[in-house]
């Protein structure tokens, strides 16, 4: 889910919440060690569609802008919580909309899925992503992924009780979704155009499928994502930035 958004929201091959290990104890040998675990059915309810973490609410008819730049264009991405849900392997998702504009011209659509179990963690369940030339024409579907199908498995885009030191992989679908972050600090400051805070938690979110990139995401508690800016990895004038321009809470 690599996106200049809030998933950038914004933004899935080994998969999940992190292994608690016991102290002392060594790992298993590589051919005995599993990937950590994937959602569950059991673990979510009826109404697991409605995201209500503190640090990543989705409340429906929420529209979210940010403004920044990628490649050296300018960059708008809007992404709406809309009124829809999505049963994926017996899990009922939240349906997210985002579209990316590159110099005003929509340059990626994608739709994201997200679910809370029961104890307030928000998992990643896949999304559809398609990035579109200046004709319109689709030119890429690559980072598409859904939980359960083709080996592809969702992982938690939020803890319910983050803490520093945590990690987690966000999604994975080898070789097109792997994603994963680490939490950095629970109390930095950040200020946008939409919003300042001074107890923002900050994360840093990489891939094996680029070793060099590092991303930093920032969140505020009631809203979710507020700014990401890529830290390493990019070219001169060529790394990714996006902040929250405008916040319209849903219901």
């Amino acid at each position: 889910m690599r996106h200049i958004t809030a998933r950038s929201i914004g933004t899935v091959a080994v998969l999940a919440a992190t292994l608690a290990l016991t102290v002392g104890a060594s790992a298993p040998p590589a051919s005995a060690a599993k990937g950590p675990p994937g959602p569950k059915a059991s673990h979510f309810g009826h109404r697991s569609n409605l995201v209500t973490n503190i640090w990543f609410p989705l409340a429906r008819g929420s529209v979210y802008v940010y403004d920044g730049q990628k490649d050296g264009k300018q960059a708008r991405d809007l992404m709406t919580v809309t009124r829809k849900t999505k049963t994926i392997a017996g899990i009922r998702a939240a349906v997210v909309a985002d579209r990316l504009l590159l110099n005003g011209v929509l340059a990626e659509r994608t739709t994201d899925w997200y679910a809370q179990d029961r104890r307030g963690t928000v998992w990643y369940l896949g999304e559809k992503t398609a990035e579109l030339n200046a004709n319109a024409k689709v030119t890429s579907t690559e980072g598409s992924f859904l939980n359960g199908r083709n080996g592809a498995q969702g992982g938690i885009f939020m803890p319910a009780h983050p803490a520093v030191g945590q990690s987690f992989q966000q999604e994975s679908f080898k070789g097109q979704a792997e994603d994963r972050f680490r939490i950095l600090n629970m109390a930095t400051s950040i200020s946008t155009p939409a919003v300042s805070s001074q107890s923002a938690m900050l994360t840093e979110e990489t891939t094996p499928l680029e070793p060099k990139v590092v991303d930093h995401k920032y969140y505020v508690q009631g809203i979710g994502t507020v700014k990401e800016q890529q830290v390493a990895g990019a070219r001169p004038g060529q790394g990714e930035e996006t902040q929250l321009v405008s916040f319209t809470p849903g219901v």
